[in-house]
């Protein structure tokens, strides 16, 4: 009987710097919660007091946490696409820390550069000093500062205005369907704990 031929091997996806980068965004915003929910009219003019701004803002900011964190990347890279010079800066220190150290992998060989070899510390320490200078002797730091103010300036008095106990009630919905779904496993087990248990006082009654 003549066997049959072996299939090829599946083709694995090139698992690639950008292709890396562009799977996690997703998944972040995946887990972000729907922007109608953050833009939903449950605001009040003014807090009662202080506290109850607190607490609003504490409430918002736990489950808005993912959304908040969007929207300052959002005012940030507003702020960079504005100044090209800074956008250029900041994209080639993001490029030589993902090529030359986050994705680089741990056991390759030493890296060469005009003749001479660097190793990993030595990257590290290289861009570290890089990342110090973009950071603190070019306009991008008090051009970052600047619109992560205006972004937290936002996220403050949003979670300050909107009353959180429609949030509430979103989790404990979130909280009945999680043990919806983990209910008849748990009956189950519970069955199961329970038969045995009585199995197991009734077999000494038996042999009486």
């Amino acid at each position: 009987m003549a066997t049959a031929a072996a299939s090829p091997p599946p083709i694995l996806p090139i698992s690639t710097p950008a292709a890396t980068s562009l799977s996690s965004l997703r998944r972040s915003l995946s887990l972000a919660h729907p922007w109608p929910e953050l833009a939903d009219p449950a605001f009040s003019p003014r807090p009662d007091s202080f506290p109850s701004a607190i607490h609003r803002l504490r409430r918002n900011l736990s489950y808005f946490r993912l959304n908040y964190s969007l929207l300052l990347l959002f005012t940030l890279s507003v702020s960079l696409l504005s100044y090209p010079l800074a956008l250029i800066l900041l994209l080639a220190l993001l490029s030589a820390w993902s090529f030359f150290y986050f994705y680089r992998a741990a056991d390759s060989p030493p890296l060469t550069l005009l003749g001479c070899q660097f190793s990993s510390r030595e990257i590290l320490f290289i861009l570290s000093g890089f990342s110090f200078y973009v950071l603190f002797f070019t306009p991008i730091a008090p051009l970052i500062i600047q619109f992560l103010l205006v972004g937290l300036a936002i996220v403050c008095v949003h979670g300050a205005l909107r009353v959180p106990e429609d949030l509430f009630l979103h989790e404990q919905e979130a909280a009945a369907g999680s043990a919806a779904g983990g209910g008849g496993a748990a009956g189950g087990l519970l069955s199961l704990l329970n038969a045995a248990a009585a199995s197991t006082t009734a077999n000494p009654a038996s042999h009486v």
